[in-house]
């Protein structure tokens, strides 16, 4: 991975900057947006598609850059990057059309418009880095066998925390130890927050609380170990997993587990809450080499047989740009599903809900995710959390119960929900 600086040094020194248009220009999309225009050489961001233009306008000014072309066609946008212009447009399907844009990311969250977005990206042959884990937690297994049969990268991001667990995972791999646990550090769990509650935690930080609240109430950690497990071919240790809580060092949690039982699963993906180093990851991994066992223990990890490491921080949008050089120059998935799906996000009821009731979004006030194993849910025919957004219930439902898709009318039309129903006749 530390190839990337090279890469783009390359293509700096050349004058062939690698071109990324970004779709979404939120909290992260800002961020993004001024990592890559101030710190990125051998790189530049030369469109932001945004359904509110004003959005990308205030993200390229976010990094400093004020004077942009506001563009409506294919035209308009390949001569503003023809020019050297930054370009700002409500129409994202420009980007994905455009010859002259290298590499997409989507940095908006929303499931029904990533799956036209993907979909599109990938019958446009145009490489896709993504931090929409709502998405790739729902469908991401398909989109994945769509996109590897058609032979485009699609992948998720580094520095977000699915991706910093996937490179832990191959640096771990690569030592000839085998992962068993593949773990996410939290500092706050509680299923019950909602907008109203981080409220004030989102204006802090320039935040939506929408967003701010899938983080609290554990929705948005199920998608992420949901992506992690999918990509890993790990399942849960239970239905929401452990979740424990650890106020000591990760590397505490090497005598917590059975190592048989996590073998016999085939691995697990977990979180704590409150342990030290926060907010990172960890993977704890067996080594079957009685030698090396003897230099792990020399080098300060342990007798086993269990042993810790971890990477102590995750830093999301400075990262993302190292997706989009492996995506483009080197044809490599930072994460990505291999195979049919392991784990499911599945929808719990944040409080009692009347019949007919229309479920609101994700981190809302309706309902949570929880991370379950793939084969429970489609056994029970749960309902995924990607797809819950806009549903009617068809009874009432009470706190904390996991809903089917019998309690539940589907809006008309998704794509999300044509891509689940291919994705169960393809993988079961």
């Amino acid at each position: 991975m530390i190839l990337v600086d090279s890469a783009l040094e390359r293509r700096r020194v050349e004058g062939r900057p690698l071109r990324v248009g970004m779709i979404g220009a939120g909290f992260q999309g800002k961020g993004l947006a001024n990592q890559i225009v101030n710190s990125v050489p051998g790189m530049e961001l030369v469109a932001i598609a945004n359904r509110t233009g004003q959005r990308g306008v205030d993200a390229y000014a976010y990094a400093g850059v004020t004077d942009v072309d506001l563009v409506d066609s294919p035209a308009a946008l390949d001569a503003a990057i023809t020019h050297g212009r930054p370009a700002v447009t409500e129409d994202w399907s420009l980007l994905v059309g455009s010859g002259l844009v290298d590499c997409l990311v989507d940095v908006t969250g929303a499931v029904e418009f990533g799956a036209h977005l993907t979909m599109a990206a990938i019958e446009g042959g145009k490489p896709l880095v993504t931090m929409n884990a709502e998405l790739d937690g729902t469908v991401g297994p398909l989109l994945a066998d769509r996109a590897r049969k058609a032979g485009v990268v699609l992948t998720g991001a580094d520095g977000d925390q699915p991706g910093v667990q996937q490179n832990l995972l191959r640096f771990v791999r690569s030592l000839g130890a085998e992962p068993l646990v593949a773990g996410n550090i939290k500092g706050l769990q509680d299923p019950y927050r909602n907008p109203t509650t981080q409220q004030g935690f989102a204006e802090k930080w320039g935040q939506d609380p929408y967003m701010v609240t899938s983080f609290a109430d554990g929705t948005k950690i199920s998608f992420e170990q949901a992506i992690v497990a999918n990509a890993a071919g790990f399942t849960v240790p239970k239905r929401g997993m452990n979740g424990w809580d650890h106020a000591g060092h990760v590397d505490e949690l090497t005598s917590r587990y059975d190592v048989e039982e996590l073998r016999a699963l085939g691995g697990v993906v977990d979180y704590v809450v409150g342990s030290k180093p926060g907010p990172g990851v960890y993977v704890l991994a067996a080594h079957s080499d009685p030698k090396q066992q003897h230099y792990l223990n020399l080098y300060k990890l342990g007798t086993g047989p269990l042993y810790s490491f971890y990477t102590p921080y995750h830093l999301c949008h400075f990262e993302v740009p190292n997706s989009v050089v492996r995506a483009v120059d080197f044809a490599d998935a930072a994460l990505a599903p291999t195979g049919g799906p392991q784990v499911d996000v599945v929808t719990t009821a944040k409080r009692d809900l009347p019949a007919g009731h229309v479920l609101d979004g994700l981190g809302g006030y309706d309902t949570y995710g929880q991370a379950e194993a793939y084969a429970v849910s489609r056994r029970e025919d749960l309902l995924p959390q990607g797809v819950a957004v806009d549903c009617r219930l068809t009874r009432a439902v009470r706190k904390d119960e996991v809903l089917t898709y019998a309690d539940v009318e589907l809006p008309a039309g998704r794509l999300v929900d044509r891509l689940r129903q291919e994705q169960v006749d393809l993988f079961g």
